[in-house]
Parts: C-alpha cells; structure tokens; sequence
C-alpha cells in the first residue's frame, strides 16, 4: 500500500457551511480519500478541514481543494481574528501509517509545485518541506498578511515564492504548503472580556518570547463567545503536552483573578496526546475520542 498522508487545509471560510462544505466535497471526490473533520470558527473566520489518504490521492485532493477555494473566497472582504495569507491559507502534509517525513515532504513539494503552475497561485513551502531556513516557520512571512505580502511578492527577494508567479493573486492571495509533525490546535478560553489578560498569558506561554518550547500562542477576543482565549499550536506534542500548556495557562490566568471557563481542540489528536481523564483535567467539555482522535476515527472508518 502507497503510504498513508494525512492533510490539514486551512481555509479562509468560518462563517459559511455551504461554502466549507462545496470544499470538502470537491476533496474527497477523489477516491481513498476520507475527511475526518471539518470546523469552522467564527471568529477567526477560519475552517480546519482533516484529511486522510493514501499520497497520490491526497495530493489530487490538496490541488481540487486549493481549486475551489479560488473560486469561493475573496479574500479582499475577508475579516477575522486569525491572521492569513489565502483563500485556502495553509496546506501541510503529515506522516501518518507507512509514510515517513520524506514522504510528506516530497508530497508537499509536488503538490507546491502543482498549484503554482496549474493555478497561478504563489506558493511558500514551509516547515519540513522549506527550501529557505527562514520559512521553517510559517509565521515569519504569513504574519504579513494578504495585504501586507501585496506590495512585498514580486518586489522584495525575501518574499518570492517556491512555485508560481511572484505576484499574489487578486482574491485567493497565496498559500503555504509544508510538511510537519501531528499539530494540536488547542485553545483554552478564559472568563473574561479582557483580552489583554489572553494576550500576556499567549506571550508567556510561546516559545518565541521564552516560553514553552514548540508553542504558539495568540491572546483573542471572541465576540460569538464573549470571552477571552489563549488560542495555541502545539508543534511537537512530545516535547510540550496539552497537560502542561493548561496547566500553566489556569496558573497564569488564575494569578490575575480569572478562572478557565473551558478547554477547546480543534481538529484532531493523535491517541498519544490525549485520552478521556486528560480531557476531563484540562476541562474539555463532551470528549469523543471517536471524533476527535485520529487512530480511532480512521479505524472507524475503516482505515
């Protein structure tokens, strides 16, 4: 069997289901393609889509999702909290069963490759699949924002793309494609409107500011919610747990008067990260591991 891939899509949709959905439709319309999640946040004005596949396949799903994204979302009308660079913003490729890293990275630079001469997208490889040390991390060139990169692609050496042409696209922007370890998106929302009490916790907790090592952290007002979050990726769950970025986060937040108000994972887990009496301590309300972890859900499916 070809090796197993998983694909996490990030696109810049949180508030339309119908538009998410016409997304992951076109995705797993390619056979051996299975989708594991879809979320959509508000706030963010974000959707997190999980695929999973063998690599062929999930690389013709990768290029129809990035495909249609163009054709839905405009990014010069899209607002939201997260920061973003494209309609169908980040596209990473992860080792699953049978494949290893190369694998993920010689996918994540086919399928680069693919949608920068196919759609005209600039594209930015990052993580394990960068060709420049300074695009390890994703951060360093999509903090531009799609405004921001505008004036920088095509004019600026620093910012020119891997693949395509060095102009962003009008509506869809560009889009960072890599390959990395299983990332947790884990948030954790505090009882407060004080989104500065999120902020200094965010700043605490990140490894760039001398926190947790392989985290990042954002501090968020959300209006839906009416609260504050510390909104977090954890990058190698085996160096820096969910366990311990709750537990520091409710230490901080509790030095400052307020109490968590509840936990929040975005996407999936791999079954080593977290299980039911973890989610029960870091206050992770309706745990399902058959939704939200990996190994269970593929299993479920058949995989």
């Amino acid at each position: 069997m070809p090796p197993l891939l998983e694909c996490v899509p990030n696109f810049s949709e949180g508030r339309d289901r119908g538009i998410v959905d016409a997304l992951v439709a076109a995705m797993t319309a390619v056979p051996g393609v299975r989708c594991l999640g879809s979320e959509l946040d508000a706030s963010h004005h974000r959707s997190v889509v999980t695929l999973a596949g063998p690599a062929p396949a999930i690389a013709e799903a990768a290029l129809r999702g990035a495909r249609e994204a163009m054709r839905r979302i405009d990014l010069r009308t899209h607002k939201g909290e997260h920061k973003r660079m494209g309609a169908i913003d980040v596209c990473p490729f992860v080792p699953l069963a049978g494949a290893s890293m190369a694998d993920a990275v010689a996918t994540a630079r086919a399928v680069g490759a693919r949608i920068g001469g196919e759609l005209g997208l600039p594209v930015f490889l990052y993580a394990e699949a960068c060709t420049r040390e300074s695009r390890r991390v994703l951060g360093n060139f999509r903090n531009k924002e799609f405004e921001g990169l505008a004036s920088l692609v095509g004019s600026d050496p620093e910012f020119a793309p891997d693949f395509g042409p060095a102009k962003m696209h009008t509506t869809a922007g560009g889009v960072a494609v890599g390959a990395r370890k299983f990332l947790i998106a884990y948030n954790v929302n505090l009882a407060t409107k004080d989104v500065q009490v999120a902020k200094d916790i965010a700043k605490a907790v990140r490894e760039k500011d001398g926190g947790f090592k392989k985290v990042q952290a954002m501090g968020f007002f959300l209006d839906d919610k009416q609260l504050s979050q510390v909104s977090m990726n954890l990058l190698d769950f085996e160096v820096t747990s969910i366990r311990v970025v709750f537990d520091k986060v409710k230490a901080l937040a509790a030095e400052r008067g307020v109490q968590v108000a509840a936990s929040e994972l975005v996407g999936l887990a791999p079954a080593a990260a977290i299980d039911a009496a973890l989610a029960k301590h870091v206050q992770l309300p309706d745990f399902d591991p058959a939704q939200q972890v990996v190994e269970s859900k593929l299993a479920a499916m058949g995989g």
